[in-house]
Parts: structure tokens; C-alpha cells; sequence
């Protein structure tokens, strides 16, 4: 679901909350929590926290002046991304004791999850999405254009700062119960695009109910190649997404040449 929003705002099917940073910096706020043994709730609230730092972070490398360009939005998620990995790796390496419980967070996993955890990712999860939706309209008037948005009487920078805030909500809420489980948010908005078309109205929803069956079957399938051990879920939607990722950079430079 933060997926569609996060592609519809950025005008760009590449984008999605784990492109964006948020998913590492939840999980860097959840890496930095089971260091410090801080217990589930504190593991939820560092997670939120961290993941809400990282979008303004992106959101300030992005910004220029009063406005803030699409592009260098994507361009920062991707770099902070990178970074926040990388001190993660290098947090596993400086605590060994922690390193199962850190490895979980980053590679994504049912395995672990517990009701506890539910029940405090649910309605954080369910509540951030309603209030997501309430926006799906403003969003589909954005898509055509921000001036044509800000004519028609919607504040666009007060919008993009309310999804990319509640977006992060929502993301962190889910890193917390399973960790990264990555391209999800890229590939079942593009494909649930190419079913339903651009409409947010029904597209956020369609998404939010596909992401739920595509992540059934993966951990399914991660349940079932090596039988009785289990792969987690985060490796096999990377090995799917990555070809994925690929495949969409190279469609939009043949569409730019053949422009």
C-alpha cells in the first residue's frame, strides 16, 4: 500500500519505502533496540523513530528551497539506504551475542513474528493506511501535474509531507513485526497497476490485498525449497524483485531513446 502512495507521489514505478530508506532506517532503529535490549515496545517505538528520521533525512537532502524534486528524493532515499545497510553490518560485527536477532530484522522473516508483535503493529498499521487512503484522491489530481494540483486547491508540499510521514508509520510498523522484507512495495503496485490501472482509489486497496497474497506465497515457497529448514522470506522476494528492478530501469531508458 506505501508502496502505490510512494510511487504515485514520486511519479516513478521505481520507488518504494525500501528505495526510499525508510525500511533500513526502521531497521536500523530496530538493530539499535536489540543491542540495547529495550524489550518489544521499545524495539517498535525505535523503529518508528528511526524510520520517521530517515524520511525527513531524504526529505531535506531532496529539498530545494521551498519545494522538493521527485528525483533527488528517490536519488537520497537510495544513497541513506545504502549507508544505514552498511552500519547495520557493521553493528552485527561489533555484537556478536545480538547477531541472530539483528540478521532477522535484515533479511525478513515469519518465522519469528509472535502475536505480541501483532498487537502492536496492527492498528498502528491499520489506522496509518485508512488515513493514507483519505488521500488517494489528492493524489490522483497530483499525478496529472502539481500546478494543475495547486489550481485545483491542494496544498502539494503539505500533501507529500503527510504520506511520506505516514508512510513511514506504516513501514515501520511492519519492519518491526518481520523485519526488511524488501521489493514488495515495488513489485505488486507496478503489477497491480498493469490490472486495475493508475486510479488510487481502487489501486491502493487492490495493492494492499495483493502485497498480502504475493507474501503468502512467498513464505510458503520459503517454507517449502529446503524442507524441514526455512529460507526467509526477505531473500526470496530480493531474488525476485532485483531482476524485477532491473527490468524496469531498462524499460524506461528504451522508452527514453525511443523518445
Amino acid at each position: 500500500m506505501v508502496g502505490a502512495f510512494f510511487q504515485g507521489l514520486l511519479r516513478n514505478p521505481m520507488a518504494d519505502p525500501y528505495v526510499l530508506g525508510v525500511s533500513s532506517g526502521a531497521a536500523f532503529g530496530a538493530t539499535i533496540a536489540i543491542i540495547l535490549n529495550l524489550g518489544i515496545f521499545g524495539t517498535g517505538f525505535s523503529a518508528f523513530l528511526a524510520a520517521l528520521f530517515t524520511i525527513n533525512l531524504v526529505y531535506l537532502i531532496a529539498k530545494s528551497g521551498t519545494r522538493i524534486s521527485m528525483a533527488s528524493l528517490l536519488l537520497a532515499g537510495i544513497a541513506v539506504s545504502t549507508f544505514l545497510s552498511a552500519v547495520i553490518s557493521l553493528l552485527m560485527l561489533l555484537n556478536h551475542e545480538q547477531i541472530t536477532k539483528i540478521l532477522f530484522w535484515t533479511m525478513g522473516s515469519f518465522n519469528l513474528v509472535f502475536w505480541d508483535n501483532v498487537y502492536l503493529s496492527a492498528p498502528l498499521i491499520l489506522i496509518g493506511s485508512l488515513l493514507l487512503y483519505v488521500f488517494a484522491r489528492d493524489l490522483n489530481v497530483m499525478m496529472t501535474g502539481e500546478e494543475t494540483a495547486e489550481h485545483l486547491g491542494i496544498n502539494t508540499e503539505k500533501v507529500k509531507r503527510i504520506i511520506l510521514l505516514l508512510g513511514s508509520l506504516v513501514t515501520a510498523a511492519a519492519v518491526f513485526t518481520t523485519g526488511i522484507i524488501g521489493f514488495v512495495g515495488l513489485i505488486v503496485p507496478h503489477i497491480s497497476r498493469l490490472l486495475v490501472g493508475p486510479d488510487n482509489r481502487v489501486l491502493v486497496p487492490f495493492s494492499a490485498l495483493a502485497g498480502a497474497i504475493f507474501l503468502i506465497c512467498t513464505d510458503t515457497l520459503a517454507r517449502t525449497i529446503l524442507a524441514p529448514a526455512e529460507i526467509p522470506a526477505g531473500i526470496i522476494t530480493a531474488a525476485l524483485g532485483a531482476p524485477f528492478f532491473i527490468y524496469l530501469l531498462i524499460k524506461a531508458k528504451t522508452h527514453k531513446e525511443g523518445m
